[in-house]
This record gives C-alpha cells, sequence and structure tokens, in this order.
C-alpha cells in the first residue's frame, strides 16, 4: 500500500500540466520521428530510431510515474486558514514559518520556509518537504514556540516569529 502523497493546489497543477505536456505534446512528436525513422529501413543503424526509441521509453517510464503520484495525491488547501485564526498560528502543511535560530553560529538569523509535498521541494525557494525533520519538528508547534531541531552539526533550538499560509 502507497503513503498517501499529500500536495499542494500548486503542486498538484504542477504534476497534472507536465503530464498533459508529456502525453498531448512530447509523446507523440517522438512517435512521429520514430515512426519516420522506422520507414527509413535498417533499424540497427537508425540513430533517430534508436534515441527515439529510447526517449519514448523515458516519457513513457516518467508518464506512469505522474499518474502514481497523482491517483495516491491527497490535495490539502489551507486557503480557509486566515491570518489571525488561532487555526493561523499553529504550524500545518502547506505554511510558511519564518524563524530564528537560537544558537550556534547563526544565532538570531532568520529563516523562512514553506512546508510542501514531496514532489514540491525546492531548497531554494525555501520549499521543504512535510516528512523532513524540520517539517516534523515545527509541524503542530505554535507562534512563538521553542523547538528543537536536528542539524547536520547537532541540535539547535529556533524560534517560531511568524505563521502563515498563501
Amino acid at each position: 500500500m502507497e503513503e498517501k502523497n499529500y500536495i499542494t493546489p500548486a503542486g498538484h497543477e504542477r504534476i497534472k500540466t507536465e503530464l498533459l505536456q508529456l502525453l498531448n505534446l512530447d509523446r507523440p512528436e517522438v512517435v512521429k520521428v520514430v515512426h519516420w525513422a522506422a520507414s527509413n529501413g535498417d533499424r540497427s543503424e537508425n540513430g533517430d530510431y534508436i534515441y527515439g526509441k529510447k526517449r519514448l521509453r523515458e516519457i513513457d517510464r516518467r508518464i506512469r510515474f505522474l499518474n502514481q503520484r497523482l491517483e495516491f495525491a491527497v490535495v490539502v488547501d489551507n486557503g480557509a486558514r486566515k491570518s489571525g485564526d488561532l487555526d493561523a498560528m499553529q504550524v500545518f502543511f502547506g505554511a510558511t514559518v519564518t524563524y530564528s535560530n537560537l544558537e550556534g553560529d547563526d544565532y538570531g538569523k532568520e529563516t523562512s520556509i514553506t512546508i510542501v509535498g514531496v514532489d514540491e521541494v525546492d531548497l531554494d525557494q525555501g520549499y521543504v518537504s512535510w516528512v523532513s525533520p524540520i517539517a516534523k519538528a515545527l509541524i503542530k508547534a505554535r507562534l512563538g514556540d521553542c523547538v528543537k531541531i536536528q542539524t547536520p552539526t547537532g541540535p539547535t533550538e529556533i524560534e517560531i516569529l511568524n505563521v502563515e499560509y498563501r
């Protein structure tokens, strides 16, 4: 049995868009090239045919993967959470959390992260998976709480400065 695949509405839309791109544009184009290359005769030394078939297998593999991810997707929409509500002060999936380090070299440094699904992780944008250690430590914490997290350099304490849902 597959674990639930929690995902934000934006992440769900991105996966659907990629799937439709592969199904409606990329795959038919590669099929045309492979069909044309196959009609040229000897396939054993036909680069267009060989690499076209390889690309087709890659596309089909990606389509199967995306279909599976969508099949088990649970879209979590936090649009109903409003700033100032008591629930909005607590960290759940989809929250953007600003915190400050209370220890170590980064003392006082503010960092913002957004807790998203495993298919949406982008550390450059501050998107962390809900199964990551920092997200697990933050979930259910409230604005103003101090939380201990495990970092590569050892345990450290952080203070939650802001919680918002976009």
